[in-house]
């Protein structure tokens, strides 16, 4: 009786045993088969979406990223080479002699064609020459007064508000003067130009005595490399001792270039001086604030960098044995 009920207890031990591992079996091919399906659906959004950031990426780069050229680059002209310019240094600032000099080469050179219409007399003022000065070149020119009940003008002598006056009435007239060409506006042309002070004083100081053997100059142009297709409405300006410097400072070529780019770059940027200032000012006030920032911080936090932490386990009693039962007897 006892073997027949210890041979059904171990059928019954034995089916268990084969429907848990058949159970188990079961659920880990299903589980394989739904990891395996996720994974690839992983792998798949992974792949389609670095695709699209790469396509993305690839796109922008080829609508905005290259860089656009209006012409080829043998159009473009000859780079011009890069000059040790002192104003344009952070701790440097504008000469005010060859600014007022500039300013000389403008009124009895470049002012016969080139306008400067966004330069007021009153910015001459304490960086080029006087007020006294300033004002008595606005009364050189007339202006239009305000329309009077009639609608009729009258001729003002100029004042300090005052814009420089241009050399023609309007667009039209500086063309018929200059074969068709239009004398550009010299007040922005230091930031309009790719190059700034070093293209127009290459600009200035490049025309060859000559043009080079196999260049071809259209009729009315002048060869220059310096300009975009070499050639150019504006002829040499620019000879040596074309003006009489009141300084006495010798008038080269070069040194004419020099004094009116510089001018041409304060009349584009007037304030330069100022932000340089205001840029020092800047800079120090936030050193120093920076350094007491820092030092609050390693105050405050001292406290917290400083703290010592320790554990101080519990005492641990000793294990017995498992094999061992109180009270239990030893005996032969």
């Amino acid at each position: 009786m006892l073997a027949r009920s210890t041979l059904h207890a171990t059928r019954a031990i034995g089916a268990a045993k084969t429907g848990a591992t058949r159970t188990a079996q079961r659920n880990a091919s299903t589980t394989s088969s739904s990891g395996s399906s996720a994974t690839w659906k992983d792998n798949a959004l992974l792949g389609s979406s670095t695709a699209l950031a790469v396509g993305s990426v690839a796109w922008y780069y080829y609508q905005f990223g290259r860089p656009a050229h209006a012409m080829t680059p043998s159009e473009e002209g000859l780079h011009a080479p890069a000059y040790p310019w002192e104003h344009e240094k952070l701790h440097k600032t504008f000469d005010h002699n060859s600014l007022r000099r500039g300013f000389q080469v403008y009124r009895e050179v470049c002012s016969s064609c080139h306008s400067l219409a966004r330069i007021p007399y009153r910015t001459l003022v304490g960086n080029i020459m006087t007020n006294d000065e300033a004002k008595g070149l606005a009364e050189e020119n007339e202006y239009d007064t305000e329309p009077n009940d009639e609608g009729e003008t009258e001729k003002r002598p100029g004042k300090l508000s005052d814009y420089i006056p241009s050399p023609y009435k309007n667009d039209e007239a500086a063309r018929a003067a200059n074969n068709g060409a239009l004398p550009p506006d010299l007040s922005l042309m230091v930031k309009a130009r790719h190059g700034g002070c070093n293209y127009i004083f290459s600009l200035l100081t490049g025309y060859p005595e000559e043009p080079p053997a196999g260049a071809v100059v259209q009729a009315g142009l002048n060869f220059n490399p310096y300009f975009p297709g070499t050639g150019i409405a504006m002829a040499r300006v620019l000879y040596d001792g074309l003006v009489e410097y009141d300084d006495g400072t010798s008038a080269t070529t070069s040194q004419m270039a020099k004094d009116v780019v510089e001018f041409l770059n304060w009349s584009a940027e007037p304030e330069m001086d100022q932000r340089k200032r205001m840029g020092w000012k800047v800079m120090a006030v936030g050193g120093v604030l920076f350094a007491l920032s820092v030092w609050v911080k390693r105050y405050k936090w001292s406290t917290v960098k400083t703290r010592r932490m320790l554990y101080d386990p519990p005492a641990m009693k000793a294990k017995r044995p498992d094999n061992v039962t109180v009270g239990s007897a030893f005996r032969k």
